[in-house]
């Protein structure tokens, strides 16, 4: 059984070092890690990545910058509530010195990560990257040169796994404290399993390639988290709070945003947001609010508060359960709401998320990084496999890529999986405005200035 103690283990992640001494420092750890995220280029780059509605157009509907800091903001809550309730239950973590200000910091710095690794054009852009080598004949290529396990990586490209790719890594790596990146992790599964258990959440996708198998190794050790029959770790607890933070904020700022767009009405909006509050509800103070903006905030914020409440709630009553590892649903199953945020989840698939404007800007998300994988994969194919295929358009597109970019040592008998995966942290890591207009420009149809 795991415990708290050895969860909540200072120190920093860094593969090439056991364990870091911690440092005296007027922040906490998780203060600073939070303050490492919010300065660092990937995350600046979610200011220009889709939410729900790619490249939108009105000022008020979210990107994944502003989604992200909303989850943070109810991770705090969620964290710092249920920390109060662990600090009174253990009394040794209090000697551990641990506050619940930290708990409340683990929470709020993995749910400011938790979609650092998303690709441009939001979930379509995922699967783009993946029906790329899945289908492409300039992905399907690849296949020969490396492993099974590799090429299986390829073919899923996985938002959750890319951002534990992109916190660990050894050159860019935010070298993060072990709680917070095993809180980020919702997922902790390697990308191939003999057989996933379908009845715990946190094996519904995957939290890390192959090539990392033994950095999650590496911190499940540190933290002392335990493994189910099949293989795969259990989840931190913490990590059920940053996903339920997640869950709160995209349901209902998800379903504001697609009544300001007009996709759906403000008496259906309300009702919704009513089955939330209950008794609560007050439809005559509602009305004192003059305008729609109004009604909406102020309905958001009274149920997110109530969704918050519920949780914590939640969390404390499956504590246990989830150190054991009996316990593996997502929190928001299983409070009063739960049907609520089912109905919500429900509409927003019918009339936001399937909606004409959504789906026309998901089908160009498609064209633009299919296009882009192609150019690139097809330059770097010809110049170290089919050379005598390797032309001066070739060496122009390859003078596009980073200036870190590896390209030296990649001959044809060499495994190309790194040299492919670090071409996907480059696309992925573009923002919707950037990997568009670099597109038009390979593609011939804007020139540089245009």
């Amino acid at each position: 059984m795991m415990n708290w103690e050895k969860l909540l283990t200072p120190g920093r992640f860094d593969p090439k070092v056991k364990q870091q001494p911690v440092e005296n420092q007027f922040r906490s750890e998780p203060e600073r890690d939070y303050d490492r995220i919010v300065f660092s280029a990937p995350f600046r780059n979610l200011q220009d990545k889709t939410q729900v509605f790619p490249l939108p157009d009105n000022d008020f509907v979210h990107t994944r910058l502003t989604h992200s800091l909303e989850v943070s903001s109810v991770g705090r809550t969620l964290g710092k509530t249920a920390g109060e309730f662990l600090l009174n239950k253990y009394p040794n973590l209090e000697k551990a010195q641990v506050s619940s200000s930290d708990i409340g910091a683990i929470v709020a710095a993995a749910a400011l990560t938790h979609d650092i690794g998303n690709p441009p054009f939001g979930h379509a852009g995922e699967t783009a990257i993946s029906d790329f080598f899945k289908f492409h004949p300039y992905g399907q290529i690849w296949q020969r040169e490396v492993t099974p396990e590799e090429w299986a990586d390829l073919c899923n490209f996985e938002g959750n796994a890319q951002g534990f790719r992109m916190l660990v890594s050894k050159n860019n790596g935010l070298k993060l404290s072990f709680a917070t990146l095993a809180a980020f992790t919702k997922y902790p599964r390697a990308s191939q399993v003999f057989e996933r258990d379908q009845r715990r959440r946190s094996q519904k996708k995957f939290g890390y390639y192959s090539d990392q198998a033994e950095d999650f190794r590496h911190l499940g050790e540190i933290l002392g988290l335990e493994k189910s029959e099949n293989g795969c770790y259990l989840r931190h607890p913490l990590a059920f709070l940053v996903e339920a933070a997640d869950d709160i904020c995209y349901s209902i700022i998800d379903l504001e945003d697609g009544c300001t767009l007009g996709l759906v009405t403000l008496e259906e909006t309300i009702g919704l947001l009513a089955m939330i509050l209950k008794d609560r509800f007050d439809p005559a103070k509602l009305e004192t609010y003059q305008t729609q903006t109004q009604k909406l905030a102020i309905l958001r914020a009274m149920a997110i508060n109530q969704l918050i409440q519920e949780t914590v709630a939640a969390f404390e009553e499956q504590e246990e359960k989830m150190l054991s590892g009996e316990f593996d649903q997502a929190l928001t199953d299983i409070i009063p709401s739960a049907q609520a945020l089912a109905d919500i989840s429900e509409l927003s698939v019918k009339k936001i998320y399937r909606s004409k404007p959504v789906l026309e800007k998901e089908a160009a998300g498609f064209q633009v990084l299919e296009g882009l994988l192609e150019v690139f994969s097809k330059a770097l194919n010809h110049k170290f496999y089919q050379t005598d295929l390797y032309s001066g358009q070739d060496r122009s597109i390859l003078r596009l890529l980073p200036e870190e970019f590896p390209l030296e040592g990649w001959d044809s008998g060499v495994n190309p999986y790194q040299m492919l995966r670090i071409l996907m942290d480059f696309i992925s890591g573009m923002t919707d405005k950037y990997a568009l207009n670099l597109y038009r420009r390979v593609k011939g149809i804007a020139l540089p200035g245009a």
